[in-house]
């Protein structure tokens, strides 16, 4: 039996909870909020896009991606390629831990909980159809919310095209869809054009 209402609330606000921590704040519409509570959101709204009937262990690995990401800073670990997937891998595996005990605390069962840890952990990306919905969700978050401002700040259009590239990469037809139709700024469409051409 799949979680009920009253646990998936439990899990997904618990989760929130820890977001609204987030020191870091985002401007919004309505004001500036912690940004990785932003960002859960952002998750979500493409989640209901991508995959309306997501089961409830997919919601919460949405919503949980980046859970309490901003204690452990990309400072934290060496300005080099080797230290970055390493920071990337602790994350994941803290993450999964974290969001797996949070689900056994609102009354997930054990096989759940480790499904929501799996699919934080991105297992079997190719061969496991919710954890490559979750790619695809993470990928249209970083075009549509953090692409702009992430160029700015690397300032290698070189770089910047490798990246969209890796990133497309990892993407399935649907996801692909779903970014075509995004909306973008000139300089966006431009580089994704580029990256696109090959």
């Amino acid at each position: 039996m799949p979680p009920s209402d009253a646990q998936l609330l439990a899990a997904l606000s618990a989760i929130d909870a820890a977001h609204a921590l987030d020191p870091n704040l985002t401007p919004t519409p309505t004001g500036p909020i912690p940004y990785e509570l932003h960002y859960a959101r952002q998750m979500t709204a493409y989640l209901t896009q991508r995959c309306p009937s997501a089961p409830a262990t997919l919601r919460v690995a949405i919503r949980a991606q980046h859970f309490r990401r901003w204690e452990i800073p990309r400072t934290s670990y060496p300005a080099t390629k080797a230290g970055y997937f390493a920071w990337r891998t602790f994350l994941k595996q803290r993450q999964a831990a974290q969001a797996a005990q949070i689900c056994r605390d609102s009354g997930f069962s054990a096989a759940e909980a480790e499904r929501v840890a799996r699919l934080i952990r991105k297992e079997d990306l190719k061969g496991d159809e919710e954890t490559q919905v979750l790619e695809d969700v993470a990928s249209l978050v970083f075009l549509d919310d953090q692409f702009e401002e992430f160029e700015r700040r690397l300032g290698d259009e070189e770089k910047m095209v490798g990246i969209l590239r890796r990133t497309w990469a990892k993407m399935s037809e649907a996801g692909r869809e779903m970014a075509l139709r995004m909306e973008m700024g000139e300089n966006a469409k431009r580089l994704v054009g580029r990256a696109l051409a090959g």
